[in-house]
């Protein structure tokens, strides 16, 4: 029962995380596709969002494997339940972080067509919004 709570853990950052990536990979990249149209000599600058939303699954991705390496046949049920806990914070900081952006991306995007000059502030919006998956990952560290 322990060791099922663990792989839950596992299972909620990989699938949360995917879900987070998935979704701001497909919003900033209906973005980008848009303006595009309007200049596309911006094209490489207006993946931006799409590359940082791709990081969000790898984020995932490494939390799940830190919480499969503490899965023990005699675990017991408050390190599981720290597990799912992590699990569960991991996956779903990733998945606000994936809503952050695909809405930030999509509108840096096309506001990057409109004026090129938005290039920094986009940069900076999308960041704020990547550190927010990063930074639960570093500090929600199982036991």
């Amino acid at each position: 029962m322990a060791s099922d709570m663990c792989a839950l853990g596992c299972v909620a950052a990989i699938v949360f995380t995917s879900f987070g990536a998935s979704y701001g990979t497909a919003k900033s990249s209906i973005g980008a596709f848009s303006a595009g149209v309007l200049r596309p000599d911006l094209g490489i600058y207006m993946l931006l969002p799409t590359v940082f939303s791709g990081i969000l699954a790898i984020y995932g991705l490494i939390a799940s494997v830190i919480i499969a390496n503490h899965i023990r046949v005699q675990l017991s049920l408050y390190t599981a339940l720290v597990n799912l806990g992590t699990g569960l914070a991991v996956g779903l900081c990733g998945l606000a972080a994936g809503f952050t952006l695909g809405i930030a991306g999509d509108a840096g995007v096309r506001s990057l067509a409109q004026q090129p000059r938005m290039f920094v502030s986009m940069v900076l919006i999308l960041i704020f919004g990547e550190v927010l998956g990063e930074c639960i990952l570093s500090t929600s560290e199982p036991r």
